[in-house]
């Protein structure tokens, strides 16, 4: 009889130990997935591993209205705007017109160096740092540097230290091959603007088509309108010959500028299309003066189910005047995910 209790306890000891040693694996195999870069579309809202879903019910909106010049329109109160989703009329919860109460800008800048971009690097270079010091209010602002080609590189993660940013963007030489162009977006959007506690921005640099990316155009779209980031992109594809080779001259663009316009254009952001060095001066600064510009609306959703359907979303004026138009993200898939508030 005690021969027989001991070999069950052994028995009961090996099971047990065999439970915890799987458990272990387990953990140590999700740990180890969790760390490779994450470049396929997000899972739907019943495949969340081991996040814990939590309802984003919250929208942020930032919304730029131009006037019938392409100007810039300020001074507008709360009371200008309606927000409608799934043309539900929204109640709008804060507003924001004034720069001092905004939140900080956190600006991702995503450089282009790919193999047809090397005789354009030092332009670019110059140009981006003469943005990142518009751009950024000293001891508010955090500007996060990252380049592009086979593979996606942060070189310098959010900061407000010039010193860190110069020496990251200068120190970028050596150009890839492909233009991983939308892998860039969706690596940095998932596993940096989620957690970002402010107005969350990408500046896009890029020269050409995108080729390679394991993401696709739309999953790009997707994942920064549900991080609420709005996406402007200058491309340079004119190899600054003195002429402008996108829509600004009316001619008709490639599949390239098409994806690059829609991507910005749904994320509420724009794309610029330059020929030269100064095209490009100037739009850095048309971006920083629109950052400056835009209004940031606030609604919590009425619809607080979240089943991965995309929600649309559309902005009016009130009292519009003669050729005024506003430009913001044109919606979101709702999800149930952790983003920063």
């Amino acid at each position: 009889m005690r021969s027989t209790v001991i070999s069950l306890l052994f028995i009961a000891t090996l099971a047990i130990g065999g439970f915890v040693t799987s458990a272990q694996r387990s953990n140590q195999g999700r740990g180890q997935q969790q760390q490779r870069p994450n470049t396929s579309p997000t899972p739907p809202p019943d495949d969340q591993g081991d996040v814990i879903p939590i309802a984003t019910r919250r929208v942020r909106l930032p919304i730029t209205v131009l006037n019938k010049k392409n100007e810039l329109v300020t001074g507008l109160a709360a009371g200008d705007f309606q927000i409608y989703e799934d043309k539900q009329l929204q109640t709008i919860e804060s507003f924001a017109a004034d720069e001092s109460a905004r939140q900080p800008f956190y600006v991702g800048v995503l450089m282009d160096t790919s193999a047809s971009t090397a005789g354009k690097l030092k332009f670019e270079r110059e140009a981006a740092m003469n943005f990142i010091y518009t751009v950024a209010r000293p001891r508010k602002d955090r500007v996060a540097f990252v380049t592009f080609d086979d593979e996606v590189n942060l070189r310098q993660d959010f900061t407000d230290r010039m010193d860190l940013l110069q020496r990251a963007v200068e120190g970028t030489k050596k150009p890839g091959n492909r233009t991983s162009l939308f892998d860039a977006v969706y690596n940095f959007c998932d596993e940096k603007m989620r957690s970002a506690p402010g107005q969350r921005v990408i500046v896009l640099i890029t020269d050409g088509d995108d080729a390679g990316s394991h993401a696709l155009l739309t999953d790009a779209i997707d994942i920064a309108q549900r991080t609420e980031t709005v996406i402007f992109a200058i491309s340079t594809k004119g190899a600054f010959s003195g002429t402008i080779g996108g829509t600004e001259m009316g001619q008709v663009a490639d599949r390239g500028d098409k994806e690059l316009e829609r991507l910005c254009e749904e994320t509420g952001g724009r794309a610029f299309f330059t020929g030269d060095i100064l095209a490009l001066e100037r739009s850095f600064t048309r971006i920083a003066k629109e950052l400056r510009a835009q209004y940031v609306v606030t609604y919590r959703s009425t619809n607080d189910v979240y089943n991965g359907q995309f929600r649309r979303i559309e902005v009016r004026l009130t009292n519009k005047r003669d050729g005024m138009k506003v430009r913001a993200k044109s919606g979101y898939t709702a999800l149930a995910e952790r983003t920063a508030r």
